[in-house]
């Protein structure tokens, strides 16, 4: 597996923007495997880079830290919230790089023998957990060969949740939630929103840019966009395409396949600005 710092050529239709009072953000991608430890291995690695770009935030994919054989292995290595693993290394990580961290999801026990629940977990600088955000949409899909079935192995949650942070507000989702655009409705107001995921290459292709571009477009926000992208060795295929988008729609970075890291700043002045020049926010009557 080939891992790179990515940069990619920014959209010549994106309308400029100072760099005064910006904060460069990082989302991650990788295509985890059965193997907590190796995982967590590639993902300092990656954020290792992220911070060596410069970033303050960085968000992790979906299932980081562990994409098993079979659904129930997440079962097995789910954590109890504080303890474990996994999020001993995010608040190291978010130590040590002096760098907030989400953790894309982490798998925490759930009150149903059998399932966990799918969280993203928000670390600050500090190495100090902050937030924590269950799944709320569950993914199903039945489409030829193709079949999906998360209510199976996971509890859902039922919280919005937003966090305040030194980059502004951020709403904390995790992929299938991208679907409904209410839940980013009850996050208002938000700066910034955060779409860890693990999208199917057959949803991926068809709907994952469109989907984050309209959701950026109709808050007026920019997206950070963590994904699982490419084969892994339970034979699943992820699409891929992690991206930074700003409150324009304008993809701002994005890396196709692999892991590897996008990069962008994100600036509240340009928000600002956009959101006065057309206030759709403010002329909501539903």
């Amino acid at each position: 597996m080939s891992t790179k710092a990515h940069t990619s050529s920014r959209s010549k239709k994106a309308v400029p923007q100072s760099v005064v009072g910006a904060t460069r953000v990082a989302a991650i991608q990788m295509a985890s495997g059965p193997s907590v430890s190796a995982n967590l291995t590639e993902a300092e690695m990656l954020l290792d880079m992220a911070a060596k770009e410069g970033a303050k935030l960085a968000v992790l994919p979906e299932y980081f830290a562990i994409m098993g054989m079979k659904e129930t292995d997440k079962v097995d290595a789910r954590e109890e919230e504080g303890k474990g693993p996994i999020q001993r290394f995010l608040a190291k990580m978010a130590k040590k790089y002096k760098m907030w961290i989400i953790g894309g999801s982490v798998p925490l026990v759930s009150s149903q023998l059998g399932k966990v629940r799918n969280a993203c977990l928000v670390y600050d600088d500090k190495g100090k957990q902050v937030a924590r955000y269950d799944k709320i949409h569950l993914f199903g899909l039945e489409m030829g060969e193709e079949k999906y079935s998360e209510e199976r192995t996971i509890e859902p949650g039922k919280d919005v949740i937003v966090v305040e942070t030194p980059f502004g507000r951020i709403g904390l989702s995790i992929c299938y939630d991208l679907r409904f655009p209410e839940l980013y409705r009850a996050m208002h107001p938000v700066d910034l929103i955060v779409v860890p995921a693990a999208f199917t290459e057959t949803t991926g292709k068809a709907h994952w840019e469109p989907l984050l571009r309209a959701r950026a477009i109709e808050n007026l926000v920019y997206i950070i966009a963590a994904a699982q992208g490419g084969y892994h060795r339970n034979g699943r295929e992820t699409h891929g395409d992690s991206m930074i988008i700003d409150p324009w729609g304008v993809v701002l970075d994005r890396l196709s396949r692999g892991s590897g890291i996008v990069i962008a700043n994100i600036n509240p002045a340009y928000q600002q600005r956009l959101r006065g020049s057309l206030p759709a926010l403010s002329h909501r009557t539903l």
